[in-house]
C-alpha cells in the first residue's frame, strides 16, 4: 500500500498564493523606487554642500553655491576683468579630460 502526501494532490488555484505574489512584486517595486530616489540629484542638493554652474563659459553664466541652508548666487556681468595681480599657479588638462591645478609661482 502506497501512501501519498495530500499536499502533492492539491491544485495550485489557491487565491492566497496570487495575493502573496502580488505583495512580493509590490515590495520589489518599492525597493527599486527607494534606490532611485536616493540617487536623485535633487535629493543630494537637499542634503549637503552643492555647487551648480549654469551656462558655463557664456556671458550669462551663473554659479549657485549651497552650503547647509545658505544659498549664494554669483552672476556674470559678461564683461572682462582687467587689473593687477600675480600668477597663482598653472592648470593642466590631462589626456582623459581631467584638470589638474598646480599652485605656486614658477616651476623649475
Amino acid at each position: 500500500m502506497t501512501r501519498r502526501l495530500k499536499i502533492l494532490d492539491e491544485e495550485e488555484d489557491d487565491p492566497i498564493l496570487s495575493a502573496i505574489n502580488l505583495v512580493d512584486v509590490f515590495l520589489v517595486a518599492m525597493v527599486i523606487l527607494m534606490i532611485a530616489v536616493q540617487n536623485d540629484p535633487v535629493h543630494q542638493m537637499l542634503s549637503g554642500e552643492v555647487t551648480v554652474i549654469r551656462d558655463a563659459g557664456k556671458p550669462t553664466m551663473e554659479i549657485v553655491v549651497k552650503q547647509g541652508e545658505k544659498i549664494t548666487r554669483f552672476q556674470s556681468t559678461g564683461a572682462s576683468v582687467d587689473g593687477n595681480g600675480t600668477k597663482a599657479g598653472t592648470a593642466y588638462q590631462l589626456s582623459d579630460g581631467t584638470m589638474v591645478y598646480v599652485p605656486g609661482g614658477e616651476t623649475k
